[in-house]
């Protein structure tokens, strides 16, 4: 089922539930699919790889503004984008724990051949596609830059 339609299901079933927050954050998902769909070339819907990529794009908006506004200390604003990264993360897949990424990341380096630091690039391309969603850019870079040392 596409995400669009799940969304839409889920929309329906908070206003139900007159859950204010999460409708609010579940509208702002399909406001950013809608959006994403017109600029396209008249295609219908996205591929799944594009939801995550937005999905991602998204939830990691959210962190960087909660970091910011914990910052400036207004809990108040974040603890509502707080609750729309929660809703968010519902829709993405499973983050990969500690290990798992690990393991994934040796395969890539053993895949691309990398030896060391100056495959950090080589490395971070094939990992950025395979881990798409599945852990922050952040923690993979890291991750590869410790590997390679």
């Amino acid at each position: 089922m596409s995400l669009k339609i799940n969304i839409e299901k889920e929309i329906k079933q908070a206003m139900l539930a007159k859950d204010k927050d999460r409708l609010r954050a579940l509208r702002a998902i399909k406001s950013l699919i809608m959006l994403e769909e017109t600029k396209g070339s008249g295609e219908k819907g996205l591929a799944e790889a594009e939801e995550i990529q937005l999905l991602t794009k998204a939830a990691k908006q959210r962190k960087d503004s909660i970091e910011i506004f914990e910052k400036q200390d207004r809990k108040d604003l974040a603890v509502l984008e707080n609750s729309e990264l929660q809703v968010i993360q519902e829709f993405l897949p499973k983050q990969l724990s500690e290990a798992e990424l690990e393991a994934e990341l040796k395969t890539i380096i053993a895949e691309t051949g990398a030896d060391g630091p100056k495959d950090m690039g080589k490395v971070m391309g094939a990992a950025t596609k395979k881990l798409a969603g599945k852990a922050d850019g952040k923690v993979i870079s890291q991750k590869v830059k410790e590997m390679l040392n």
